[in-house]
């Protein structure tokens, strides 16, 4: 592919270049502002195609574009790409802190050359004098800045060293801007044009609407179980889960795994190498998930995503609404799910502390608009578009959470002339938390010291909870009665609606909030099956009596099979295949297989002869118990490390190592301790107590205590039965 003739139109060029006939939305608009030499801002959703906005003029103007990216890895997709376009191998280059001397050099080269019409650079790069010397000397066709957002404060992504950019662009040359963002407030807009000092750009905004994505949030409880059976009923297809903390991507990527679905961790804290590989499996479609930090998923150029979870909430609608984009690129499905807990708010409060002042008020109020979000019962694409500036023409989108499953409306007049008032005898000068506060009566710090006690209006709504006046405000907010301000960090006024309204209220229908109270976060760690709940009665004396049978059968003792825990799950999940069997608790692979073909037979007949509707329940396999041992404890053992050295590796006692012992054997996995018992007790000793424990009806250790007169501790006795269970059971 030859170089493009600046003489060309753009749909010329677009097709020669590209193969493309036609632009998307507004890109041919911007295309020629840019070649038009004028300063531009473009805010395009995820998926818009804002590349194309700053690649194609640059293939068409003398010199060579500098194009500011915050990522290293969204750089190199971004020049590979544009080498596919060409037969020209320096056409497109990145200058960054990954390169070689003599790779640097050659870049330097392939620019003087004129070989070079696109050049990627870090910011951190783009202040290095010799750099700034360098492109001093060379033909700049226009300076691109993308993540724009990453100018301001207030954007999801701040980068100090994004404040420079304008400074560092006037030291070398005075040539046009176009920034570009998928994701910014009307304040965020702001701030990106004045810090770049282009006030006169020309402004190109598509919609925010992503008409295809469909928005739904989860209370976060049971979270591993949900998340698997999501992505078992999207079985096949492409998603991205996005989770807090390294730990998590980590024990979740481990987790899915183990349930039979492909997935890879991604995470800051894995090295470079690594993390390219695991994004490689994702674009090359060998893995279906990646579970991930923030770190993933900007730029990355996989069309067909077509769910994006959050295991955590995000801690503002900005990084929400940019993560869930990537979901449904090409326009097809794109299902967005997040799990919400105000726990999870309160641990992302925790991190702002330290932090400058403004920095901490910026970051409480994008997390009180999450907060917002997350517990609205409006329509969730309403909400979000409002909250980017936009107003959606329709009260119900038909495919959200909130309009699929609507919440009972009531009638609204009172509550927010309440509100109203309270918003006006305060002066207009408080955020939603203290107008509740004052509505409710609760007395604060802040009431006080603003004389909130002494208003008309203090304590007039306390017959119902803060959360139902949040609700009224965020209602009012989104329906223009009130203006929230940001500037003054979310202080509340009254608009002219709402100035029109509490001369003569009118009747409003509000809708009642979903309450999230109950649930207090972390839920996937809790138990798969509560002890003792059996189900089904009968089929419980049924699975008895045939692990009764097969234990005379096989000369085991029926706890050796099965233990009353794992038959009272299948009372509850009714499995009827292998597969299904390995989901209870307690049965692995090895167990299940051994001997679980007459169990799920006997299930099976069960269900149809009593006409049984099984529910389409995922029962989630986890990695190991609640301390996450499992692992390093086989591996320990395997190197024959003594017990007491990996339990004081891992800061347990050693009854609490045994108890992680019983939980690996009982789940169906061999671990032989066999050179740590040789060392307790002789041989005939070991014979003697497992002959006790093949012929007893119990595995009650106290009944082996008192059947030994106590000659043996409570350790050496778990210990061999620990022997037993991974010798003769699985």
């Amino acid at each position: 592919m030859q170089m493009i003739n600046v003489d060309m139109k753009p749909r010329e060029a677009l097709e020669q270049f590209f193969g493309f006939k036609k632009f998307k939305g507004e890109q041919e608009a911007v295309i020629q502002s840019v070649l038009d030499g004028k300063n531009t801002f473009v805010i395009m959703p995820t998926g818009g195609g804002k590349s194309l906005c700053y690649q194609l003029p640059a293939l068409m103007m003398e010199g060579t574009a500098i194009v500011v990216s915050p990522l290293i890895a969204l750089m190199k997709n971004q020049v590979d790409a544009m080498r596919g376009f060409s037969d020209v191998e320096g056409i497109a280059h990145f200058l960054n802190s990954s390169l070689t001397r003599n790779e640097a050099l050659q870049v330097r080269e392939d620019i003087t050359k004129g070989r070079t019409k696109i050049l990627y650079v870090a910011p951190e790069s783009l202040t290095k004098k010799e750099n700034v010397e360098f492109l001093r000397d060379i033909k700049i066709s226009f300076f691109a800045i993308d993540e724009a957002h990453c100018i301001s404060e207030w954007g999801h992504d701040f980068r100090p060293e994004y404040r420079r950019l304008r400074t560092i662009f006037n030291e070398i040359t005075g040539v046009p801007v176009i920034a570009l963002t998928a994701t910014a407030t009307e304040k965020v807009q702001e701030d990106i044009l004045k810090n770049l000092d282009i006030p006169n750009a020309t402004v190109y905004k598509a919609s925010f609407n992503r008409p295809n994505l469909n928005y739904e949030i989860r209370p976060k409880k049971d979270v591993g179980r949900e998340i698997i059976r999501f992505i078992k009923q999207h079985n096949g297809k492409s998603g991205i889960i996005y989770c807090l903390s390294r730990k998590k991507v980590e024990e979740m990527a481990q987790m899915l795994n183990v349930n039979g679905i492909k997935a890879l961790p991604y995470h800051a804290g894995m090295d470079a190498g690594q993390r390219a590989s695991h994004q490689d499996q994702f674009l090359m479609e060998d893995v279906d998930v990646i579970v991930a930090t923030i770190a993933f998923g900007m730029g990355i150029d996989k069309p067909d995503v077509r769910f994006v979870i959050h295991h955590d909430i995000p801690k503002s609608l900005e990084s929400y609404y940019q993560e869930t984009g990537r979901a449904g690129r090409d326009g097809g499905e794109g299902r967005c799910v997040a799990f919400y807990s105000y726990k999870d708010i309160e641990k992302l409060e925790k991190f702002l502390q330290g932090k400058p002042v403004a920095e901490q008020e910026i970051g409480r109020q994008l997390l009180a608009d999450t907060v917002s979000f997350a517990e609205t019962s409006m329509c969730r694409r309403r909400y979000l578009l409002y909250y980017f500036g936009e107003h959606y023409p329709t009260p119900n989108c038909k495919e959200c959470d909130n309009c699929l499953n609507p919440r009972e409306q009531f009638e609204g007049k009172d509550d927010l002339a309440m509100v109203l008032r309270a918003v006006k005898e305060s002066k207009e000068r408080h955020r939603a938390k203290f107008i509740c506060d004052l509505i409710t009566g609760t007395e604060t710090s802040e009431i006080k010291n603003y004389k909130g006690d002494k208003l008309k209006v203090y304590g007039e709504g306390d017959e119902k909870d803060l959360h139902h006046w949040m609700a009224i405000v965020r209602q009012a907010v989104v329906g223009g009665y009130l203006h929230k301000d940001i500037e003054t960090y979310g202080n509340l006024s009254l608009t002219e609606s709402g100035k029109k309204f509490l001369a003569k209220p009118v009747s409003v229908k509000f809708v009642k909030e979903r309450d999230y109270s109950d649930y207090e976060g972390g839920g996937e760690d809790e138990p798969i099956a509560r002890v003792g709940a059996v189900a089904d009665e009968r089929l419980m004396q049924i699975l008895k009596d045939l692990r009764k049978q097969q234990g005379h059968k096989l000369k085991l003792q029926p706890w050796v099979l099965f233990q009353d825990p794992a038959l009272e799950e299948m009372t509850i999940r009714y499995p009827i295949t292998i597969e299904e069997l390995t989901q209870i608790s307690g049965v692995g692979p090895g167990k299940a297989q051994k001997f679980g073909k007459p169990f799920i037979e006997a299930i099976a007949s069960y269900v149809e002869e009593n006409e049984i509707e099984r529910a389409e329940e995922v029962v989630v396999r986890n990695v190991v118990n609640k301390s996450g041992n499992k692992v390093h404890i086989i591996q320990n053992i395997d190197k024959r490390l003594p017990l007491e050295s990996i339990a004081r590796s891992r800061n347990l006692s050693m009854p609490d190592l045994l108890t992680e012992l019983e939980s690996i054997v009982m789940s169906g996995t061999k671990l032989d301790i066999n050179y740590q018992l040789n060392s307790m007790l002789e041989s005939d000793v070991q014979e003697e107590i497992i002959d006790y424990f093949r012929n007893s009806e119990s595995d009650e250790i106290e009944a082996a205590h008192k059947e030994f007169d106590g000659d043996y501790s409570e350790i050496e006795l778990r210990m061999m039965r620990i022997k037993f269970m991974s010798e003769v059971a699985n």
